[in-house]
């Protein structure tokens, strides 16, 4: 069965940095863009960035361009997301999804990592 397990989340200092990874398993990794997107508390899910499935382009939201970098390793069939200038606003719980199509159509999610930024 698919599974996305996340890890990498803790607590961070504002500007301090964390690397998120997404191991993926149970579906042919290599085929599919992968995406993260992230919940604040009392918030909404926000789509945070995204990978084609060689890792040819690369998508962010404005709220992380230039401070946040997706990548993937397909032999290690794992997506990451590192996390440089990191704010107080970055505090979230923090997903990987599979996008099913390419076009944002997600079918299936991890169980998130939190990030917490603070001093």
């Amino acid at each position: 069965q698919v599974q996305l397990v996340e890890s990498g989340g803790g607590l961070a200092q504002p500007g301090g940095s964390l690397r998120l990874s997404c191991a993926a398993s149970g579906f042919t990794f290599s085929s599919y863009a992968m995406s993260w997107a992230r919940q604040a508390p009392g918030k909404g899910l926000e789509w945070v960035s995204g990978i084609y499935s060689d890792g040819s382009d690369t998508y962010y939201a404005d709220s992380v361009k230039g401070r946040f970098t997706i990548s993937r390793d397909n032999a290690k069939n794992t997506v990451y997301l590192q996390m440089n200038s990191l704010k107080p606003e970055d505090t979230a719980l923090y997903y990987c999804a599979r996008d099913l199509t390419g076009w944002g159509e997600y079918d299936y999610w991890g169980q998130g990592t939190q990030v917490t930024v603070s001093s």
